[in-house]
């Protein structure tokens, strides 16, 4: 079997690229994880990173101002450098150009802490309880120019408890999001994920919430 060439994109601690990383050191996983990339110096999952003798890499995007062109074609660099074949975001804090997406159509995921369409953008949780909603969750979806509105590859549903805080909610989110990307990842480097106009098949089935 060849594994495809995998890199992750953060920002922070890293918790879903640990998940990820986890995931492919089953040598009959169909992905391997050959680069860590952080627009933050001092990411933690940096270190969590070179821990699991993963090759890393800093692309600061403060060194180049508001030139987000000139950030994006270093992180492109340093994709080509690897020969990337699939890249997943990790809490990267960072909005994508229209050009960079364009080189990953259909090989660039993102895992966003809601069940998508809902709760698009920042702080899901607090969002989740304030409208007082009964499920809350994970989604794991291709990136497209448009924020968080990509087609859906997986999806986990988890229960809003009474009393619940965002810090509660969010634990039992983390949860499901670090079951179901690499779940995810491994359809799409499987070949088994099809897109078909705004939504996924999956071995010519339509996605459902697991």
């Amino acid at each position: 079997m060849v594994r495809k060439r995998v890199a992750i994109l953060i920002s922070g601690r890293g918790s879903n690229m640990v998940a990820l990383i986890e995931a492919a050191k089953d040598e009959r996983y169909p992905a391997e994880i050959v680069l860590v990339v952080s627009s933050e110096p001092d990411a933690e999952g940096l270190k969590r990173a070179a821990g699991a003798n993963i090759r890393t890499a800093i692309v600061e995007h403060r060194v180049f101002g508001h030139d987000r062109e000139a950030f994006e074609r270093a992180l492109q660099h340093e994709l080509v450098q690897l020969r990337v074949e699939l890249v997943c975001l990790a809490g990267f804090m960072r909005l994508l150009t229209p050009w960079f997406v364009r080189q990953w159509e259909g090989r660039l995921l993102n895992i966003h802490p809601a069940l998508l369409p809902e709760f698009k953008g920042l702080n899901t949780h607090a969002r989740a309880l304030a409208d007082g909603v009964k499920q809350h969750g994970a989604t794991v979806h291709f990136v497209v120019p448009e924020m968080d509105s990509g087609p859906i590859v997986a999806q986990a549903a988890v229960p809003v408890h009474e009393g619940d805080t965002e810090a509660t909610l969010a634990a039992r989110v983390l949860e499901a999001e670090h079951r179901i990307y690499p779940w995810a990842l491994k359809q799409v480097a499987e070949g088994r994920v099809r897109i078909e106009g705004e939504h996924c098949l999956i071995d010519g089935q339509p996605v459902h919430k697991a």
